[in-house]
């Protein structure tokens, strides 16, 4: 499924095994919203990559789900793969959707990839129906490895809210962290993204390769509270 989109390090997708991690760990932000919020009316999914997210908005019970990219060769992988998808090529800060046209927009660690992330966000404003919900993540730059050079500009909690809130008003503010087995492990071995980011994945030791291709969004937790020390920013926004 995934063999025709390039492994370039700027989108993550299923059924790779030396990405399980990150795709788990992605996954696991899209399981929330599913099992969390309402996930009705129009959806899109703005920066839809592989486009495994926008599937899993459809199958929750969303009456269309658009995804919107920027790269050609991804959304026809999209259109291959997920045919009940809408597929998009856009500009994200710049859609072309008109005014009020979508109950729900998620835009899953995107953001920092962007320049004009005040100017993304109005446009998500824009194109929300009222009442509509907005639902962003991104990783946070106090854990975050540095030096991805995909990533534009990263964002701390504080940082992320105060880019938010002059749009629309903030229902949730969410750290996503390693859950019970993931601490156990790292307890032992220590930091398991840093191990996997030391070496290339064929010079992994076994311990590595097992937990990184049995990991699932499962291992993975959601919760408010302390954010300077979480993995991932999720910000949930309502539009009045």
């Amino acid at each position: 499924m995934t063999e025709t989109l390039p492994l370039t390090g700027e989108r993550t997708a299923p059924g790779i095994w030396h990405e399980n991690y990150w795709f788990a760990r992605h996954d696991a932000a899209y399981r929330w919203i599913t099992a969390t919020l309402p996930v009705t009316g129009r959806v899109l999914d703005a920066g839809c990559g592989e486009g495994y997210g926008a599937e899993q908005l459809r199958l929750a019970g969303a009456d269309s789900v658009t995804g919107l990219d920027y790269e050609g060769t991804t959304l026809r992988h999209v259109q291959r793969v997920y045919p009940q998808v809408e597929v998009v090529q856009g500009n994200l800060v710049q859609t072309g959707f008109r005014d009020n046209t979508f109950d729900l927009v998620t835009s899953l660690q995107t953001i920092e990839h962007l320049w004009e992330q005040p100017r993304f966000v109005a446009e998500c404003a824009r194109i929300l129906a009222p009442g509509g919900t907005l639902v962003l993540s991104t990783p946070n730059r106090l854990t975050f490895p540095s030096g991805n050079w995909y990533h534009t500009r990263e964002l701390t909690a504080a940082e992320f809210v105060e880019l938010v809130e002059p749009e629309l008003e903030i229902t949730h503010v969410l750290g996503l962290q390693h859950g019970d087995r993931l601490r156990t492990w790292e307890a032992q071995h220590g930091s398991c993204v840093n191990q996997q980011l030391a070496t290339d994945h064929d010079t992994w030791d076994d311990e590595l390769v097992r937990l990184v291709t049995g990991t699932t969004h499962q291992d993975f937790d959601l919760r408010s509270g302390d954010l300077d020390d979480c993995l991932d920013l999720v910000v949930v926004a309502r539009r009045a």
